[in-house]
């Protein structure tokens, strides 16, 4: 059985899908599977469309590149992909085939299923993201609303009539079940830390603090996207709740949609204590990751069962606490309680957070067993090896329905 995966992302390019694809597309190749990759070209691409890379064969269509900052781009990046994209399966499924559609752009599923039942083949969807929620939960206005109306009903038959979904957890699987997904089509996969991730001594990081001036401070790193879909405006109460606190220096790695606006707000507070800094290459991501000595993660209420952030396995396998700040009734707030790798807080907790990162901060000794409680929950759930024996076995299923 060949397996086909489509997203607009994959090696070289860098964006969190194209790493995931790229880790389990070649994984799976390794271990004898025929793996084909249909995907954009990235910008300033200037080799053939066609090539085999690490064992998969990978097509690259011609899309547009504006740029994720003007809807209109956007869309029009979206757009061309699709027809892209669509117009290459017709031309390479085969009968038997399962074709995986991630979730970039976001109805890329429900383009692609027509064109796979069309060719006989099977359709699986790798959800990342649930649209048109989330776009519901941060714009919620009349355009958007109306959007989704004519755009959930034929998501929903794409989902329901297509071999399955895979999801990133229990939270997503209930979502997509509500909808009327049977559940024996629904398998949970949790998401990986990038590969070559290892616990890191703090010593790991000298050359990038001495580089950030950040020598004898204590870190509270936020490394990612700064999208919207992540409730960042909390962090920034907390570090002026501790401006008084001359060791606690909060960073912030990274670019999206929040950023103007963020190094704006800190500009107006003049929040000395707050230093932002450009993503870092996936080659210094060990070292990014080692520079925090806890690092955050949040989630704006209303999106615990539409995301799910993935940057969390980074974190863990490099031997960092966590601090959550989110809906407290959610699965990564469970997970990071019940794994005992660090703490989770509800937006509103301005005071409490503050606090724990006072304790934190003068506790070298908890922050050393939060971290190892982290490091094991990598080495037992959340490495590559674990989702590729996930997704080895849903195959055997998908193969067996041929």
């Amino acid at each position: 059985m060949r397996i086909i995966f489509i997203n607009r992302f994959y090696w070289p390019d860098e964006p969190a899908t194209a790493q995931l694809l790229t880790d389990l597309a070649e994984a799976l190749a390794a271990r004898g599977h025929d793996v084909t990759v249909i995907t954009s070209r990235p910008a300033g691409h200037s080799g053939s469309g066609a090539e085999t890379h690490a064992g998969v064969r990978v097509f690259r269509v011609r899309s547009s590149h504006r740029g994720p900052h003007q809807l209109v781009g956007r869309a029009v990046d979206f757009i061309t992909f699709l027809f892209g994209a669509c117009w290459r399966l017709l031309w390479t499924a085969h009968q038997g085939d399962l074709v995986v559609a991630m979730t970039d752009p976001p109805s890329l599923g429900v383009a692609v299923w027509p064109v796979a039942w069309v060719k006989r083949a099977r359709c699986l969807h790798w959800v990342q993201d649930i649209y048109p929620e989330v776009a519901l939960v941060l714009a919620p206005g009349p355009l958007i609303r109306a959007l989704g109306a004519v755009v959930r009903p034929g998501r929903n038959f794409a989902w329901k009539h297509s071999a399955g979904c895979v999801v990133l957890g229990r939270d997503m699987a209930d979502f997509i079940a509500q909808t009327g997904v049977s559940l024996q089509k629904i398998t949970v996969i949790p998401n990986w830390a990038p590969a070559g991730l290892e616990p890191q001594p703090r010593a790991a990081a000298d050359q990038l603090r001495a580089a950030w001036n950040l020598q004898g401070r204590f870190v509270v790193a936020y490394s990612g996207n700064l999208g919207r879909v992540h409730d960042l405006h909390p962090v920034l109460a907390v570090a002026k709740a501790l401006h008084d606190e001359p060791r606690i220096v909060f960073v912030f790695i990274g670019g999206g949609a929040q950023r103007a606006a963020l190094e704006n707000a800190v500009a107006a507070g003049r929040l000395t204590n707050v230093r932002f800094h450009a993503a870092q290459p996936r080659a210094e991501l060990a070292a990014t990751l080692a520079l925090g000595d806890v690092h955050l993660v949040t989630l704006r209420a209303g999106c615990e069962a539409l995301v799910f952030p993935s940057k969390l396995y980074g974190i863990a396998a490099v031997g960092r606490p966590v601090l959550f700040i989110g809906p407290r009734d959610c699965e990564l707030s469970r997970l990071i309680a019940g794994r005992g790798f660090g703490f989770a807080f509800p937006r509103d907790e301005t005071a409490a957070i503050a606090d724990r990162l006072r304790q934190l901060a003068v506790n070298p000794g908890l922050c050393a067993e939060l971290g190892g409680a982290a490091a094991e929950f990598s080495r037992v759930a959340g490495r590559l090896d674990h989702a590729v024996a996930l997704w080895s076995e849903r195959l055997s299923r998908e193969a067996a329905c041929r």
